[in-house]
């Protein structure tokens, strides 16, 4: 989004940390664990998928998802000709190998698109987002599932929604296909709370137990929170701004962070400077493709491009420790 103010409710205030830094902060609340898995290298061996590729709409991409199974990429962005606050959103589905366009779905009253899942039951897609805008911040209530239908429109009313935390507020999805897990992010009055879920226990509209809960730690100051993923018994984050004019090197602020589940406490992080010769480059969305370490990728993307014109771009890093 264009707005990045509109973004900072996302974003913790906290100290600075250089990239690189491990252990930071000091441990957060959190409860229960997971099976530990590998984990990604912030800083590790990667490469890109494409550049500068359009989307059904004009907007930032604000976030993608992979359904694996189906070896599918979908996109989500808020609704050219909306405003910020309407939660109407556009998904486009993208070739994975070539980035062209392959169908799109409309969303209307859902939310801001900051992250979405995919999930793969036999040859259908189900789509997680989240729903029921509050036109106050612009963000979902709930959140839901549904099936990707090419070239249909969806009203936040026709849905079935959930809400796994009573008291949250700005929820998010995001779908771990690997581990069959939901990752649920949401504000509480202290700050942005992350929930881990069995996936087959959400889609039945079950969120009674809580595989693992923590609150997200602070990152970088003033620098806008664009994304997240989960991957086993860690979630990765994903920040940055753009460019205040012609790119340089200097003005990169985009880092990706590791966030170890069972230890609570970030245990990775590194400021990329890829596709730093794009217009515009902000960090936009983060997602997992792969179902064995040897083919997973964590994904970071990137919105490019002037407004009106607004491109996607697509790195990634597939190193496990």
């Amino acid at each position: 989004m264009d707005n990045l103010s509109r973004r900072g409710l996302l974003t913790g205030a906290g100290a600075v940390v250089a990239a690189g830094t491990l252990g930071v902060p000091a441990a957060t609340a959190r409860t229960l664990s997971l099976p530990t898995s590998k984990r990604f290298v912030m800083g590790g061996a990667g490469g890109e998928i494409f550049r500068s590729k359009p989307l059904q709409d004009v907007t930032v991409m604000q976030s993608f998802a992979f359904d694996t199974p189906n070896n599918r990429l979908f996109t989500g962005q808020v609704r050219a000709g909306s405003s910020a606050n309407s939660g109407n959103l556009t998904l486009t589905q993208l070739s994975i190998d070539t980035g062209a366009i392959l169908g799109h779905m409309y969303l209307t009253g859902f939310g801001h698109a900051v992250s979405i899942g995919a999930e793969a039951v036999g040859s259908t897609t189900y789509i997680w987002t989240e729903t029921d805008v509050d036109t106050a911040n612009g963000r979902g209530r709930q959140i839901t599932r549904f099936p990707w239908r090419n070239g249909t429109t969806l009203t936040s009313t026709s849905v079935t929604k959930w809400k796994p935390v009573a008291n949250g507020t700005v929820f998010t999805p995001a779908v771990d296909q690997r581990y069959g897990r939901l990752g649920v992010r949401y504000a509480l009055s202290d700050g942005m709370h992350i929930n881990v879920y069995s996936l087959a226990a959400a889609r039945a509209g079950d969120f009674s137990t809580v595989l693992a809960s923590f609150k997200q730690p602070a990152l970088t100051s003033g620098v806008a929170f664009q994304g997240w993923a989960l991957y086993g018994s860690y979630v990765y984050l994903w920040e940055g701004n753009a460019y205040p004019g012609s790119p340089n090197q200097d003005d990169v602020t985009s880092k990706l962070w590791c966030y170890d589940i069972n230890a609570g406490q970030l245990v990775d992080s590194f400021r990329t400077l890829a596709g730093w010769s794009l217009t515009y480059r902000e960090a936009e969305g983060m997602a997992v493709y792969g179902s064995t370490d040897a083919t997973a990728r964590l994904y970071f993307g990137f919105a490019s491009g002037v407004a009106g014109d607004r491109r996607a771009n697509l790195f990634y890093r597939n190193e496990l420790t």
